[in-house]
Parts: structure tokens; C-alpha cells; sequence
């Protein structure tokens, strides 16, 4: 898709603002720099972006005139970029280390399953993609929200290791648009209260910036700059300071800047099949949910545009950075990625507004790239991204050798590559996975009022999901810890309305790819089963491990499907399934493990061989 397909998408859903590698997939072997020798270069400058809750697919790109005209016009929107867990402290743990969820263990935004203690516990302090940066000679700043439970108590238990200026939000106050408090460097917090959170971090991000071009220009140190504002995250006021063992707060619309306060009057929720709808849908809790009254309706539009409106001071942000990198001469050679720790749903199959669920609203987030080499108003449908390909492909950006635990594989950063990988190794799958609550918000949303039944949090919200994308296929497959399915043909069913897998049953006489339902189900409950629990190349390759033999040269769901392996999917590999519910990962609770002995070799299993 080209900028002219972008323009008119973006006049279509905007009625405010008018928009002013060849890298395989199986790239455990192959992957290497983008860029040249590191003695013919300077190694290129990285600024880093990361809104809070931002979705793809309702439209708020559209209301971001700045980030249109800036990144957007001159780099590439990638439109099938995905999160491996919708909840900003997980999701920001993998991106910041390449490994999916399952592999850091950090699986919740407080302990004892997340958030920064465990973090720390885990040993990620020490290795973490600023620390990595540092030590090859850039010179790393941040400023804004790090992870959740990073407070005014724990801040210096250890003080964040790797970068040379910082200046942290800390909660309880991280999501209190208007009583902001920030701790810098090795400093005490410092309180912001009665000015505007995203407007603070504007003018810590610019002194950082000027301090990081200053030291580019005598030193040739290059930088990496990471921004990260809460919107348009909800406001979040606390009613306890116990963050860590038991907080008590309310949740709100967010807040925005003064001056955006008036902006879009009419836009509402997109009206998609999936809004509000008359039949319920999903599994577990969510098939449970009522249609939503007319106020709630009303409320949550309210609630929409307020999330646009707190974006506006990001999308100036977004100009004014750019700005200074032209004027310092360093826009052409500055990577500059925009992306979001998770997605985001309001009335969608009825749901009140939040994330943590497994539904494209959620996992789906904003990926957009500005760099040289990469393709101005380019975007790119179809080809696979997710959040673990970050650390990677800025590894690579920076010319440093690849770890090789990363699950991970690189970004295409150019038209070659991109048009190579779509060709001839186009990644298909984003492996996703939840543990523990999900949490509504806002008005309509979670409540807990003493000698009152808790409303809107549920606790038994995990699953683990994939999401496949294919030349004729367009599916996500999940499983829950009750052992319920989910199945969706995305080609056919776009909005999630239709489980083919409902009770244990199929939905009868469908076909996927010309085969009955059952057997595509194999291969994909296969594919699932090695993702939940694999590691390093394993994730980066999953049908490999399932057929390891080359003359297989299974790759692909389509090629999986030949009848040749019909007796392997049917009779020999393990059905995943959950042995109970937990709020975080314990093994003991997930079922059946993958290792290599499951593996088809030359028709026959591993444990034959050996």
C-alpha cells in the first residue's frame, strides 16, 4: 500500500484534521546488520516513542496530524505489528529485552508476578537493551513511564542501571494527568502537581535531546533518546500508596492539555459489527458481558475522545523532536520509531474500556519507522511484526551482534527487504500470552466499595493465543486456562464475531484452505504448543521445530498442511491445554511442555532416533 491508499484512508476516518533485509523468517542463522561496517559509518541516532494504550484499529492515528506529516508521509507504517501480552509492564519487559513474556517471567504490573521489583529480581537490570547500548558507546536517555510499580519508595532499590540521563515517572502518580511525579537521574522525585504530565515530559525530552545532540556533535557520541508519555493511558488516581501490596484506586477518562480540551466534539467509537453488539461474543467472562445501555454508550464515546484529545500533546511532541533534529542537521540520519506497549478496546464485544484481552483491538498496536534506507509513506500489510523485534532490529540499527537468546527476528528496514521477505520468507505468527486479571475502566468499569461485590476485575483472564497471517489465511487461535478455544478466520470474519470452535466443538463443514476444519486445527494447535513455552530460535522458527528435517522445508501453515504429516498432527503431538488457572506463569500449572523429542524427523519422532 502506497502514501495514496494512506491519504485517503486517513481522510476517510479523520473528519477533524485533513493529514497535513533480505532476512528469512527462519533467521536464527542469518540475521546480521542492516548498516554498513561500523568503520565506514557513524552509527545512526535512535529516538524512541512510546505511547500508552494507544490502538491501531480506532482510528487514533488519524487524529495526529504531526505524526502523519513527520513520520508517517517520510517512513514506514507497519499494519500488522503486534504485543505478545497486552498489559504495559509485561509488554514493555519484552520489547526492552527481545524475550517473550514466558522467558522474562515478568507477567503483571505488581508483584509478586511484575512490575520493576521483578524486574530487578529477575535479574533484567543487568541486561537490558540501555545497559547493552551503553556498553557500545551510545550515550542513552529516557524520560516518562519505565514499568508499572516503579514508585517513590523503591526508585533506588537498586536506581535503574544503563543510561546516562534519566527522568522517570513514579507511581502512585504515573497516571494522575495533572499530579505528575518525576525523579531524575540519582535525584530525589520531585513532585509536578497542577501542570500537565505530557507537557512536563515535553520539556525533559527536549533539554535531553539538546544535551544528546551536544555531546554528538563533540564527542561523536551517538544517542538514543526513549519518550514515553502515559497518554493516552485513563487517569488513575490512587486512594492508597500501597501500590505494591494493596492498592485501592479509581480509574477515569484521561486528561487533556487545556488547549485540546474543545477538540472533536463529534467523533465517537468507530461504528464497526463488533461494537456493542446485539449477540454476545467470545469465551469465559467476556461471553458473560451485557449489551451496553445507551448512557454507558455515551460515556465511553466521551471516554474516546478524550484519549484523542491527550494525544494531541504527544503529536506536538512528535513535531517539535523532528524540528529539532532538522535544525541540528540530524533528521536524515535519526531512526526515529513510534510505537505503543499494547492496544486497546472500548465497547468492542461489549467490553468496557481496557486491554489484556487476545482480540485484534488489543494486540494490535502502532508501528511506524523513519530512518535512512526506509521507505517513505510506505505501508506494509501482512508481513508479521511484533514487540520482541524490536530489541533486534535496533541491535542491528546499531551495528551490534546479535544475543543469542533473543526471540526475536529483524525488521525489514528497506523496500529490498521487505519486498524480499514478502516474497520468500515472510514471517506469519506472533505468538501472544496473558496471565491473571482483566481489568475494565473507566465509569462503567472496575468498583470496589466496601461490603460491595467487586465489579468489572476478573481474575481468570489467561490464555495463550496465535495470531497466523498467511497468502490465504488470516487466523488467531487461542486457548484458555478453562480449557475454552477460540478460532477465527479473520479473511471472513474481521471483527471476531463467529467462534469456529466453540464447547469443544467445530463448526460444521467450514474449510480453511480447502481442507476441513479439523486439520487445519492440528497444525495450528501444533504450532501454539511449541510457541507457549520455546525459547530463543524455537520462537523465531516454530515450524522448524516441529519438522526439523530440511527436505520438509515446512515453513509455513500451507506447507504444514500436506497430507504427508497428517498421522504426525493427528495422532503424535500433544493437544495444549492448561492444568489450572494461576495470576502468573508457573509451568506447574500450564500442561504439556514442548522439547525437541516431539520434532517429526524423516517421519519419525526424535526419541526413535535416539
Amino acid at each position: 500500500m502506497k502514501l495514496a491508499t494512506l491519504s485517503a484512508f486517513l481522510a476517510a476516518t479523520a473528519t477533524v484534521f485533513q493529514t497535513v533485509s533480505s532476512i528469512s523468517v527462519n533467521a536464527i542463522f542469518d540475521q546480521h546488520p542492516l548498516q554498513l561496517p561500523l568503520h565506514d559509518r557513524k552509527k545512526p541516532n535512535i529516538v524512541f516513542i512510546l505511547t500508552d494504550d494507544q490502538d491501531l484499529h480506532m482510528s487514533s492515528l488519524s487524529y495526529m496530524p504531526h505524526l502523519n506529516s513527520t513520520l508517517i508521509q517520510h517512513g514506514t507504517l507497519y499494519n500488522s505489528h503486534y504485543v505478545t501480552t497486552a498489559l504495559c509492564c509485561p509488554s514493555r519487559v519484552s520489547l526492552w529485552t527481545g524475550l517473550l513474556a514466558h522467558n522474562t517471567n515478568v507477567t503483571d504490573v505488581n508483584p509478586p508476578y511484575g512490575g520493576y521489583p521483578k524486574f530487578v529480581q529477575r535479574g533484567f537490570n543487568d541486561k537490558w537493551l540501555p545497559v547493552w547500548l551503553n556498553d557500545a558507546g551510545y550515550g542513552t536517555y529516557y524520560t516518562g513511564k519505565l514499568f508499572n510499580a516503579h514508585t517513590v519508595d523503591n526508585y533506588d532499590e537498586p536506581h535503574v542501571k544503563g543510561f546516562t540521563g534519566s527522568d522517570f515517572l513514579l507511581d502512585p502518580y504515573t497516571y494522575q494527568y495533572r499530579n505528575a511525579t518525576f525523579q531524575r537521574n540519582r535525584e530525589k522525585p520531585m513532585s509536578h502537581k497542577g501542570q500537565y504530565s505530557t507537557d512536563v515530559l515535553a520539556a525533559k525530552t527536549y533539554g535531553f535531546l539538546d544535551e544528546a545532540v551536544e555531546r554528538y556533535e563533540e564527542e561523536s557520541e551517538p544517542f538514543f533518546l526513549a519518550i514515553a508519555p502515559v497518554a493516552p493511558h485513563s487517569n488513575v488516581e490512587f486512594n492508597s500508596l500501597d501500590i505494591i501490596n494493596g492498592p485501592e484506586f479509581k480509574t477515569t477518562a484521561p486528561l487533556a492539555a487545556d488547549r485540546h480540551a474543545h477538540l472533536f466534539p463529534d467523533a465517537i467509537v468507530p461504528r464497526t459489527p463488533n461494537f456493542n453488539p446485539d449477540t454476545p461474543s467470545g469465551v469465559n467472562w467476556i461471553k458473560k458481558l451485557e449489551k451496553q445501555s445507551e448512557n454507558n454508550v455515551e460515556y465511553n464515546d466521551h471516554f474516546y475522545r478524550q484519549r484523542l484529545r491527550a494525544l494531541q500533546a504527544v503529536d506536538e511532541i512528535v513535531l517539535n523532536v523532528t524540528a529539532r533534529l532538522a535544525e541540528a542537521g540530524l533528521l536524515d540520519d535519526t531512526y526515529i520509531i513510534y510505537t505503543s506497549d499494547n492496544g486497546y478496546h472500548i465497547g468492542q464485544h461489549r467490553l468496557q474500556p481496557g486491554k489484556e484481552c487476545g482480540f485484534e483491538e488489543d494486540i494490535a498496536v502502532p508501528l511506524i519507522i523513519r530512518g535512512p534506507g526506509v521507505p517513505k509513506g510506505e505501508v506494509v500489510d501482512g508481513l508479521v511484526t511484533t514487540h520482541v523485534d524490536l530489541a533486534p532490529t535496533l541491535f542491528s540499527i546499531a551495528g551490534i551482534p546479535l544475543r543469542e537468546e533473543f526471540d526475536g527476528t529483524l525488521i525489514p528496514l528497506s523496500h529490498k527487504r521487505i519486498k524480499h521477505q514478502k516474497k520468500h520468507g515472510k514471517k506469519e505468527h506472533a505468538g501472544v500470552e496473558y496471565w491473571g486479571f482483566a481489568l475494565e475502566e473507566g465509569e462503567y468499569g472496575f468498583s470496589h466499595h466496601e461490603g460491595e461485590d467487586v465489579k468489572g476485575y476478573y481474575t481468570n483472564n489467561t490464555y495463550k493465543a496465535l495470531r497466523l497471517v498467511g497468502k490465504d489465511y488470516n487466523l488467531y487461535y487461542s486457548v484458555w486456562c478453562n480449557n475454552e478455544h477460540e478460532l477465527y478466520d479473520l479473511d471472513k470474519d474481521p471483527y471476531q464475531l463467529t467462534n469456529l470452535y466453540t464447547n469443544s466443538t467445530l463448526v460444521k463443514d467450514y474449510e480453511l484452505l480447502g481442507y476441513p476444519l479439523k486439520k487445519v486445527l492440528g497444525r495450528l494447535d501444533a504450532l501454539l504448543f511449541v510457541l507457549k513455552s520455546c525459547t530463543a530460535g524455537t520462537c523465531q522458527s516454530p515450524w522448524s521445530a516441529l519438522h526439523p528435517f530440511h527436505h520438509h522445508h515446512v515453513s509455513s501453515l500451507t506447507e504444514a498442511l500436506d497430507e504427508r504429516f497428517d498421522e504426525y498432527y493427528e495422532e503424535e503431538v500433544e493437544k495444549i491445554r492448561f492444568d489450572r488457572c494461576e495470576q502468573g506463569y508457573i509451568v506447574e500449572a500450564e500442561g504439556p511442555q514442548w522439547d525437541k523429542s516431539m520434532g517429526m524427523r524423516g517421519g519419525l519422532r526424535w526419541s526413535e532416533w535416539v
